[in-house]
């Protein structure tokens, strides 16, 4: 386990630490900082600190994300309107709404 740090000794980093990589892996790391909103310094450390690193989403799937909230909600929608009337359907709307949800859900992770 890590010791704890002062908050004071987190945030001045005066301190360089260097470290060697092919060519490959240094490309590798701009990618991967680049897509979590990160700098390779920043994420290097997380990295290290095995903190969690997230990807940020690129605007197409930040659409794909909102069309699948719309579609949960409509499929929610419709599974209250068929209700009483076709039970059976009203069933199999609300189980695609829970698979959108789900997958939703894991949006998050």
């Amino acid at each position: 386990m890590l010791p704890k740090v002062a908050k004071d000794d987190v945030k001045m980093k005066k301190e360089f630490v260097q470290f060697r990589c092919s060519v490959y892996e240094k490309k590798l790391l701009k990618v991967k900082a680049r897509k979590s909103g990160l700098s390779i310094s920043e994420y290097c450390r997380r990295a290290a600190f095995e903190d969690r690193i997230v990807e940020r989403m690129t605007d197409e799937q930040i659409e794909a994300y909102k069309l699948l909230v719309k579609y949960q909600r409509n499929f929610k929608l419709i599974t209250n309107m068929f209700r009483k009337r076709n039970p059976k359907l009203a069933e199999e709307t609300a189980q695609l709404a829970k698979e959108i949800r789900q997958h939703l859900l894991n949006f998050k992770k």
